[in-house]
Formats: C-alpha cells, sequence, structure tokens
C-alpha cells in the first residue's frame, strides 16, 4: 500500500463515497420512518385493540365504550386508554392557508397525553383548545391561533406545543374527549344536512313533499344514528384502545373482547398507508449498496492480485505460507474499510448538521454501529475472492512466466 500509493487512493476514494451513500441512505430511512409514525412510536402503549377486519389501520377502526370497559377489567383501569384518529385539513381563522393535520383524541393527564414543550397543556375540561406538533409553527401557527377544521368547521385555540408527535407525515392535533365528541357530532350534522338539502332539491324539482319529508327523516336517522360497536349512537366512538400490557394479556383480551383484533404497536406502525413501501424502497436500495460496494471492492483487489501474481509467486517458493498472504491481503481491505468508513461518518455528520430541518434524518449511535459493521463485513466477503486467488497462484508457474 506504500509503493501503490495512487492505486490504493483511488480505491479508498471509491470506497468513501459508496460507504458515505449507504450511511446517508440509511439515515434518510431512519428519519423517514420516524416522522411517518413518531406519535405511535413515542406512546408506551404495547398493543392496540382495533375492530376487526379493519387491516390494522386506525382510521377504518371503530371501537366504543364497552369495547374499552372490558379492556380495562382485563388489564387494569389504567393500563388501556381510548385513542381517536382522523385525518383532516386546517386553516387559521386569519388565513386562506390550508394544512393537512392528524386529530388525536386522548385524555390530557393519561400515559398516552404528550410533553407540552411551550404553552400550557389542555385538561378534561379544556372548551375549544388544542396542542399541537411544533412543525405547524412553520406555517405560521402560534399560540393563540384559530385553527378551523375544513370537514366540520369545527374550531380550536392553540394553547401549546409538543414536538416529534406526527402521524403519516403529518404535524398532529392533540384534543381532549370533549372536543372528539363535539368533532364527531359536528361531523354528523354536516352529513344531514347535505342529505335533506339533496332531498329538498328534488322536492322543488316537483317531487311530491309527503314522500320528500318520508325519505328525509329516513336519511337523517341513517346518518345519526349509525351504531357503535357499543351498540348506542350516542356513547363516543373511538378508532382504538391502546393497552400497556404483556403478551399474555393480549391473549386474553383477544378471548374478552370479540369482533376485534389485538395488534402490536409494530403492526400498527407497518399498517399506516405507505410506510411499507417507502421502507421497503429505501431498504432495497441500501441493500443494493452493499452489494455493489463488495462487488467494486472484490473487482478492484482482483485486477490487483493478477498483476502480483509473480511476486505472489516468489514470496510462496521462498517458503510464505498461504495464511500470511491470505492475512495480508485481508489486513489491506480491512484497513481501506475502517479507513473509508471514519471519513464517511464525519462526513455524513458534516451533511447532518446542515441539512434542512424539513428533511427527516435520524442516525442513532447503534444504526451507525449495525452499519459500519455490516460495510466490514460486506467488503470483507468481496475480498475472499482475491484471497482464494491467492491461495491457487502456482510457485513454480508464477516464477516461469517471470523468467520467459
Amino acid at each position: 500500500m506504500r509503493f501503490a500509493k495512487g492505486r490504493y487512493a483511488l480505491i479508498a476514494t471509491i470506497m468513501v463515497l459508496v460507504s458515505f451513500l449507504v450511511l446517508f441512505v440509511t439515515g434518510l430511512a431512519q428519519g423517514l420512518s420516524y416522522d411517518n409514525a413518531a406519535s405511535i412510536k413515542n406512546m408506551a402503549a404495547t398493543h392496540f385493540v382495533l375492530e376487526q377486519d379493519s387491516n390494522h389501520r386506525f382510521t377504518r377502526s371503530q371501537v366504543g365504550q364497552q369495547e374499552l370497559d372490558k379492556a380495562r377489567a382485563v388489564v387494569g383501569q389504567d393500563n388501556a386508554e381510548p385513542l381517536g384518529v382522523r385525518m383532516t385539513t386546517v386553516s387559521p381563522a386569519d388565513d386562506t392557508k390550508k394544512i393537512d393535520v392528524a386529530l388525536f383524541m386522548v385524555n390530557p393527564g393519561s400515559w398516552l397525553a404528550p410533553t407540552v414543550t411551550e404553552g400550557k397543556a389542555i385538561n378534561d375540561q379544556s372548551a375549544g383548545q388544542v396542542v399541537v406538533d411544533q412543525k405547524l409553527a412553520k406555517s405560521g401557527v402560534k399560540i393563540g391561533t384559530i385553527l378551523v377544521d375544513q370537514a366540520s368547521g369545527t374550531e380550536w385555540t392553540v394553547s401549546g406545543f409538543v414536538q416529534n408527535e406526527s402521524f403519516s407525515h403529518a404535524p398532529v392535533v392533540f384534543l381532549n374527549e370533549q372536543e372528539w365528541l363535539a368533532l364527531q357530532a359536528g361531523s354528523r350534522s354536516v352529513q344531514v344536512s347535505s342529505t335533506t338539502g339533496g332531498v329538498e332539491a328534488k322536492s322543488g324539482a316537483g317531487t311530491i313533499e309527503a314522500s320528500a319529508g318520508t325519505d328525509t327523516g329516513k336519511s337523517a336517522e341513517a346518518v345519526t344514528g349509525t351504531s357503535t360497536p357499543s351498540g348506542s349512537p350516542s356513547r363516543p366512538v373511538y378508532n382504538a384502545i391502546a393497552v400497556k400490557g404483556a403478551d399474555d394479556q393480549a391473549s386474553k383480551l383477544s378471548a374478552a373482547l370479540s369482533n376485534t383484533e389485538i395488534i402490536t404497536k409494530s403492526d400498527a406502525v407497518s399498517a399506516i398507508p405507505g410506510y411499507k413501501e417507502e421502507q421497503g424502497s429505501l431498504l432495497m436500495m441500501i441493500a443494493f449498496l452493499y452489494v455493489i460496494s463488495a462487488f467494486v471492492l472484490a473487482v478492484f483487489f482482483y485486477v490487483i492480485t493478477i498483476q502480483k501474481t509473480s511476486q505472489f509467486g516468489i514470496l510462496k517458493a521462498i517458503g510464505t505460507r498461504n495464511a500470511y498472504l491470505a492475512g495480508s491481503v485481508s489486513l489491506q481491505v480491512l484497513l481501506l474499510s475502517v479507513g473509508s468508513l471514519v471519513i464517511s461518518v464525519l462526513l455524513v455528520r458534516l451533511f447532518e448538521s446542515i441539512l434542512p430541518a424539513s428533511m427527516p434524518f435520524q442516525l442513532g449511535l447503534s444504526t451507525l454501529a449495525l452499519t459500519c459493521v455490516l460495510f466490514i463485513l460486506m467488503s470483507m466477503a468481496g475480498s475472499m475472492f482475491s484471497v482464494w486467488k491467492v491461495t491457487k497462484i502456482d510457485a513454480l508457474d508464477a516464477i516461469g512466466r517471470t523468467a520467459a
């Protein structure tokens, strides 16, 4: 390596670029994964109770007070909490800007409630108040800003901010059960108005008035009388029940709650729309980068090995063992791999410090260490072909070709 500095510097440069790309894409994958499901990952829940056939998705599930009471009877009163999840669009009252958000209903003061970093937290009696993720501040939202739900027309006043709370890449707005019930009632009222308005239009066009009134009553009843899992339309409807408990308690929950499914936190995260597809694409890129790095390294060292065939032959002729030669080649690869990784880690940390806050990027120490170990292993695996070639060199044949 001291003799052929230029040749090995070229290999080292390529390895630095490849290892930097591996680390950067890994950090991007981890950042996107966290940004997509930060609110779920931050929860202390171990399992979730969802409606049967909801495909593990919160937004497709409906559970009621009856299921919540049964869950608390199994795991304990303090180990089961209701959770409401809804995707919607809000706008500041004094602005036309529309912001996609995720609404989370949690009981203030419970272990599901996030820690407020600015402003004040909400409580069970906080009417018309919410706490929101810090990302909304970039859209001009401040403490005291009034947010208007585009779907129901409900208005909320921002009382505080939380950090690292997002769902499906959307900032989360946390509200209490009182506001959740008002939101559900507002949504039903909007649907009723839409339904009755359509019938009245038909009656104005010549439909018999009595018939229209009958149809209107049925339509309104169909909307407002939608039954909940607990069987009563007046009782609250949640999307899930968050549970803290062991696996054996999950089995008891499954037996006690019919028409429900018990899923783990990882199942809930994987079921977020687009999560598996996004992570699958990035992980495939990372896997190919590992393979490419091993292949590039194998080709370079194989070419160098062929060029030094006569030298290896002479070394074998004077009694050098194969183990020594193979160790020499492996040590060169190891030194290049470790050196390139050190430079790559420094470059990644530099880029991380200058990346915009809007770009999700996470590369923790455990992930960094695992990535480096895998890269070194793949590099060593790529060098095995050169090691095999060295052990197969015939000393007399190599010396004969040198003499010729």
